[in-house]
């Protein structure tokens, strides 16, 4: 089995709806999928409203460190923010890693409503970029 981990700055909002999505899209059967930050900022109420949205519960996730038992066997690393990036621990040398730099929509401002469009902005990022990860793993998958 697999192990992907997200990783972003406070674990509340990119990284929890990076977990959503690939529990939801890759096989459970050939992926164990966590995330955490490089703080805990708690679970972020808007992410879990935008996923709501579109058929992903989150609400049951909470916001968690870097477990370094997980992160040196996890096979793919993925930072969604420089200061994850910068922070992120050094990588073993048979984990993948890649960076998708995403706006921190908690630092959104204006209404609630302008805060929920910068929320299911950076989701709907996320959900391509997950579905592009679920594309290259069957790829991968097929090759082998």
């Amino acid at each position: 089995m697999k192990r992907i981990y997200f990783l972003c700055t406070g674990n509340s909002c990119r990284s929890q709806m990076a977990e959503g999505y690939a529990k939801q899209m890759l096989p459970a059967n050939d992926f164990q999928i966590e995330s955490a930050g490089v703080e805990t900022h708690g679970l972020n109420p808007n992410a879990v409203k935008v996923m709501a949205e579109d058929g992903v519960d989150i609400s049951s996730h909470y916001s968690k460190l870097i477990d370094l038992n997980y992160f040196n066997t996890s096979d793919l690393v993925i930072t969604l923010c420089g200061d994850a990036k910068d922070k992120c621990p050094m990588l073993p040398p048979q984990t993948k890693s890649l960076h998708w730099p995403l706006s921190d929509p908690a630092q959104a401002t204006g209404t609630l409503e302008e805060q929920l469009q910068e929320f299911r902005k950076v989701r709907d990022e996320i959900k391509k970029l997950v579905t592009g990860l679920n594309d290259y793993v069957h790829k991968k998958k097929r090759h082998n």
